[in-house]
């Protein structure tokens, strides 16, 4: 399969999002397993949309978490409350997806939650352009109850196993931390990847998704566009079976 280096896949993500013209802010979701580069790839995306003056809205699920008691209500390991209880959708839809869909006054906010406060957040309303693009990046996205709320759809996808290693790398316990390995190792085969197992099952993201990125080898990505998709004249397609991860 041709694989392009990371510049190459930022510069054809940003064609995608100038192919796409809405009356409103551009809602842009960056779905994908914990792990899989989603907030990288976001952050990178908005540098180069930056600089070529277009406003961007960042914003990530972890701001729209339900505080930990209702999160871990079904135990600290559950993929279940992983999936089902995690995240407060109808406020992510109330303060920021609809304001910025279509007929929406455009004012909205990037937080509910402070998670290491574990408090609630309400951060100041602000006005978007209407030709700004929000990059929202988190997991879960294209489940049924966001999926209308999104104008292009990416998935990031990395194959399970590698989203381990990753989550251990990137820990930043001390060097040979057995107790810490150990928690990511449980939270990963008990709680997310399990999650992911079942929204993969229940809701079939990558049916759903505009392009698919494949960033298990971050410098050299593929990527897959579909036919369907209003982007699919501006990035090369790439194919690989979405199911292989």
């Amino acid at each position: 399969m041709d694989q392009g280096t990371r510049g190459e896949l930022i510069s054809r993500l940003a064609e995608a999002i100038r192919s796409v013209t809405t009356a409103h802010p551009l809602r842009v979701a960056i779905d994908g397993p914990p792990a899989a580069g989603k907030t990288t790839l976001a952050d990178e995306l908005a540098v180069v949309l930056r600089a070529q003056d277009r406003d961007v809205i960042r914003a990530t699920i972890d701001d729209f978490l339900f505080p930990r008691a209702q999160r871990y209500r079904r135990g600290q390991y559950s993929a279940e409350g992983c999936y089902f209880d995690a995240h407060d959708h109808a406020a992510l839809c109330r303060v920021l997806l609809d304001p910025l869909g279509p007929g929406g006054d455009r004012r909205f906010q990037h937080a509910v939650y402070d998670r290491d406060a574990d408090t609630p957040s309400s951060p100041p309303a602000t006005t978007a352009p209407a030709d700004a693009v929000l990059l929202f990046d988190g997991v879960f996205l294209l489940r049924p109850e966001l999926i209308d709320r999104w104008d292009l759809r990416i998935f990031v996808s990395v194959p399970f196993e590698q989203t381990v290693d990753r989550a251990r790398d990137r820990s930043t316990a001390p060097a040979g931390s057995t107790a810490d390995t150990a928690e990511i190792e449980r939270s990963w085969r008990n709680r997310y990847i399990p999650a992911q197992q079942l929204y993969f099952a229940s809701a079939r993201p990558t049916d759903h998704a505009d392009i698919i990125v494949y960033n298990d080898q971050l410098q050299r990505p593929a990527w897959e566009v579909r036919p369907h998709s209003s982007t699919s004249s501006v990035c090369r397609h790439h194919y690989r079976d979405p199911d292989a991860s």
